[in-house]
């Protein structure tokens, strides 16, 4: 699978995790006692040019750049990665910019007026760089990992969030 999908087609073990309709963040603390979130960085950058044309970002345009690490105690569950256009923080997005350590998800799911776009789906492999930004966090280094995206719009402006699911999920009671 080297593209985005809008179903999931393969029976893989992450199906439970990868179909999660509401917060991933909220079904992971619900089944991990020591839930929690590092931040791993926040800054202005390039989108991956595969989210260029969903974002409707022209190419190497300045984005929102935030990746996080989903953990229950020291293991890595998830590496999160959002996209936000610098215009929709000047729009409905502003308080984004000032999220620090809180969780973006909880910011997306309790608000009734942004809407939820369809999830995508793709296998990742050490050819795009979302792999190779996941498994650093990794000791044991698989031949590929489960991800999917979801862009969220608000007033016109999207974020675009993408979750590779690390190989410590599958071990949650």
């Amino acid at each position: 699978m080297d593209r985005w999908q809008p179903h999931l087609i393969s029976n893989t073990p992450y199906r439970h995790w990868l179909q999660v309709r509401g917060s991933l963040t909220h079904a992971l603390m619900h089944r991990c006692p020591a839930f929690n979130m590092v931040r791993l960085s926040q800054r202005g950058g390039a989108a991956h040019l595969d989210e260029e044309d969903l974002m409707r970002l022209s190419h190497r345009r300045l984005a929102m750049i935030r990746e996080v690490l989903l953990r229950c105690g020291q293991k890595p569950l998830v590496f999160a990665h959002s996209v936000i256009p610098m215009a929709g923080l000047q729009g409905p997005w502003v308080g984004l910019s000032g999220l620090g350590n809180r969780p973006l998800g909880a910011a997306l799911f309790s608000d009734p007026r942004i809407q939820r776009h369809p999830l995508e789906f793709r296998r990742l492999d050490r050819r795009h760089p979302l792999y190779r930004k996941a498994t650093a966090h990794l000791d044991e280094v698989p031949l590929n990992l489960w991800s999917r995206r979801c862009r969220f719009t608000l007033q016109g402006h999207s974020i675009l969030v993408t979750e590779v699911f690390l190989p410590e999920t599958l071990h949650l009671p």
